[in-house]
């Protein structure tokens, strides 16, 4: 499902489980991004005052000393502790280090909560500002949990397979070289759509529709919609438009064989290339991505606020509609009123004259 919440507290089997267990949480931080560093450090602080103990990625350990980050005390995910020790992931940085996370619990099932310290941050739930109230939400369990839809894909070459990968935004197949087209062949569900040169085609998510698929003029779709879309990427072709498809659609581009081969991502992170007549079957992965959500708006807000759409703030908003209700309101008391007024004049007027009229010809 493109969506599906869930609540923050464990089960009863969970519980027993991990009673003897510390309360675990992992911390992915921008390793580049010097407002990371009080990020951090406030987060270790709120943390450790309420007992729970942080744990990093191996990579993360060298530049966190580097910066001055006291870590004695935290654990190294995959040597002290694993994925499922885990009771949820703590991105601080913008989408590319939420996706970087996703990479790191892809089986094991870890809600991802992301306080955005980049620019758009679409996947974030909280910006800088809160980040103390994300953290207290953390220790108090006090969020939802979203399923998202992720994409798998495979590729096949000469009849084997050459490799498998997923995505929780979009798979696309890309020209190797800048001065060269693609042709590929588009099948959807094993049933022939359509072929021609194009720079690449992207199938993306909902959730991956405010990424790159929206840049290459792909729809908006709303991340409770369980769909797919199939984006072409500059397509050499009269019908070239983005398509939103089932989500139990199966999408299979068959590269040409003169062609140079090409090249596909995965959420722009993770690359391969393709040899000329490769087939990509792109389909819906039956593991989703969890999000962790904690319900401070509608998705029509944050679409507002991530792209600064040009509309009424809440609050002017609320002062429109208060006026509106208010002159509607005035006009329908106005009625009541000239109601009573238009009837009782009616009453008081005289009878017409039922007399023939007299003309200007008309002697006495």
């Amino acid at each position: 499902m493109a969506v599906s919440a869930h609540s923050a507290q464990p089960t009863p089997r969970a519980r027993q489980r991990r009673a003897d267990q510390p309360r675990r949480v992992l911390l992915v931080v921008h390793p580049k991004r010097e407002v990371a560093l009080k990020s951090t450090q406030t987060t270790l602080r709120l943390l450790r005052e309420s007992h729970l103990v942080p744990v990093f990625p191996p990579d993360a350990i060298a530049p966190l000393r580097e910066w001055g980050i006291d870590i004695d005390d935290a654990e190294v995910l995959g040597e002290d502790c694993t994925g499922p020790d885990l009771e949820i992931v703590m991105v601080l940085g913008g989408d590319g280090t939420i996706l970087r996370a996703a990479e790191l619990v892809r089986f094991d099932a870890t809600p991802i909560i992301g306080v955005n310290l980049g620019h758009v941050g679409f996947l974030a739930e909280s910006e800088r500002g809160d980040l103390v109230d994300a953290v207290r939400h953390v220790v108090s369990r006090t969020y939802e949990v979203e399923e998202r839809l992720a994409l798998n894909v495979r590729v096949f070459s000469a009849g084997r397979l050459l490799f498998q990968d997923w995505a929780l935004n979009e798979v696309t197949i890309e020209k190797p070289r800048s001065n060269k087209m693609i042709t590929v062949d588009v099948s959807i569900n094993d049933r022939p759509f359509t072929a021609f040169g194009c720079d690449g085609v992207m199938v993306s998510t909902p959730t991956g529709s405010t990424a790159y698929a929206f840049s290459a003029g792909g729809p908006i779709v709303w991340p409770n919609l369980e769909a797919l879309l199939f984006v072409p990427l500059n397509a050499h072709a009269l019908f070239a438009r983005p398509l939103v498809i089932s989500p139990y659609s199966s999408v299979n581009v068959q590269l040409g064989d003169d062609a140079d081969g090409a090249i596909s991502w995965c959420d722009g992170r993770r690359s391969q290339t393709l040899p000329p007549g490769s087939l990509v079957q792109v389909g819906r992965s039956t593991i989703p991505v969890r999000l962790a959500r904690l319900r401070r708006g509608s998705f029509v807000d944050r679409l507002v606020n991530k792209f600064s759409l040009p509309s009424l703030s809440w609050q002017q908003h609320a002062v429109r509609t208060r006026e509106t209700q208010e002159a509607l309101q005035e006009a329908e008391r106005m009625l009541d009123l000239a109601e009573p007024a238009a009837a009782e004049q009616g009453r008081a007027r005289p009878e017409a004259d039922e007399s023939p009229e007299r003309t200007s010809g008309d002697r006495t």
